[in-house]
């Protein structure tokens, strides 16, 4: 059976609930799949200082996301784990990537003059590589840290090409991390953002992508108040998941073409989510800035619209009054954008929606350099710290 043919028949046993059936299905899809190798070591010395890194297949020391054939759980979460497992952990996102990354994206991503180092983090939840960015002019003086998610099938240096967040951090003197998803987790890097297992505070890969961003500030000064979460797509979604359980970690969060939190807890309704926005719960007011564009033809633009009123909502049960909204327009490198302001009743601003007329499932004023990126339109990397470095986490909740 081809492979899609198998995916589209899966998918319909599972929305029909004969899980068992979906899964015996794509075991034996599986069952013709060859092993991906581990590349080899990008730092043979052992330095961890990248040059022109590569895109690397990390595996896990220990309590990463694998479930084993063999094992017995729940048919839904066995069936999560074989869609992951074939690239559709959900086809998320599934960007159609027409180019992988390179040497010269990776030259890219490094080229702003510091240093570009990858390590390894290992917590209770699992183990996951990450790059860490540090700027010339740092000398161990407190400064800002954003931890940057990156979308389906993209890596670290792929995403920091991209974004040019190093470029950034030259200039504001921040640091920049670079979680990356593990291929054992999803075989496609995207972030399980749709999984309940991973929409928890304390579980999954909110658990250790919070256990990479307290490492960082363990073992670099950082302000602490001055902490910051952004994504794209996939990394988008797992972005409002870290803003949703870890709301005294992070003082703001950025979503460029993501979807809201809970928008989705399996696989049926994550393909319904992309489309629709989903049903998402949000309790957490961690101020927010969106990206997105209105031709996104993989995520709908609705799921901007979803992410902002969530967030509004969350944010109106501690400020019950609320001004009304300051809507822009503006043209910059060959697109028109709208750009829409929420303030609290103290003028504090809480929320950013910019919608990128003519733009499509891409980082908006990116680097060509990097994957999925529009160079055209507003710099969304620019506003992103922009709109970070007016906000302080002010909460006392343990971290």
């Amino acid at each position: 059976m081809q492979r899609n043919a198998m995916m589209s028949e899966a998918l319909r046993l599972t929305r029909a609930g004969r899980l068992a059936e979906a899964t015996t299905l794509l075991q034996s899809g599986l069952a013709g799949r060859s092993p991906a190798s581990p590349s080899q070591a990008d730092d043979p010395t052992g330095a961890g200082v990248i040059a022109a890194p590569r895109v690397r297949d990390d595996r896990p020391t220990h309590g990463d996301d694998r479930v084993p054939l063999s094992g017995q759980p729940s048919g839904g979460r066995l069936l999560a784990a074989l869609l992951a497992r074939l690239s559709v952990g959900i086809p998320d996102i599934a960007l159609s990537r027409d180019r992988k990354s390179s040497a010269a994206a990776a030259q890219a991503a490094a080229a702003a003059g510091g240093e570009f180092r990858r390590h390894t983090h290992t917590g209770a939840a699992g183990s996951r590589s990450y790059y860490l960015y540090v700027p010339r002019g740092y000398t161990g003086q407190p400064v800002p840290l954003v931890v940057m998610l990156h979308g389906g099938t993209q890596d670290g240096p792929d995403f920091a090409a991209g974004t040019g967040m190093n470029s950034l951090a030259e200039r504001e003197m921040l640091l920049v991390a670079y979680p990356e998803q593990s291929t054992f987790a999803n075989h496609g890097r995207y972030w399980n953002w749709f999984q309940p297992d991973h929409q928890l505070r304390g579980h999954g890969e909110p658990a250790i992508i919070a256990g990479i961003t307290r490492e960082v500030m363990s073992d670099h000064a950082t302000v602490p108040s001055q902490v910051y979460v952004a994504g794209l797509s996939a990394g988008g979604a797992m972005a409002a998941v870290m803003a949703a359980t870890y709301p005294d970690l992070y003082a703001a969060a950025g979503v460029h073409s993501g979807l809201a939190y809970r928008a989705a807890q399996d696989v049926p309704s994550a393909f319904a989510a992309m489309k629709t926005g989903g049903s998402p719960s949000d309790t957490s007011d961690v101020p927010l800035i969106v990206f997105h564009g209105d031709q996104d033809r993989t995520v709908a633009p609705v799921n901007a619209d979803a992410l902002i009123t969530t967030h509004l909502a969350a944010a109106a049960s501690r400020d019950t009054t609320r001004t009304p909204p300051t809507t822009s327009h503006g043209h910059e490198r060959g697109r028109s954008y709208t750009r829409r302001v929420h303030t609290d009743n103290h003028g504090h601003l809480v929320a950013e929606q910019w919608t990128v007329h003519g733009g499509t499932h891409a980082w908006s004023g990116g680097n060509p350099a990097g994957s999925y990126t529009d160079p055209t339109g507003p710099d969304a990397s620019t506003e992103m710290v922009r709109f970070f470095l007016t906000h302080r986490q002010t909460g006392n909740t343990p971290r």
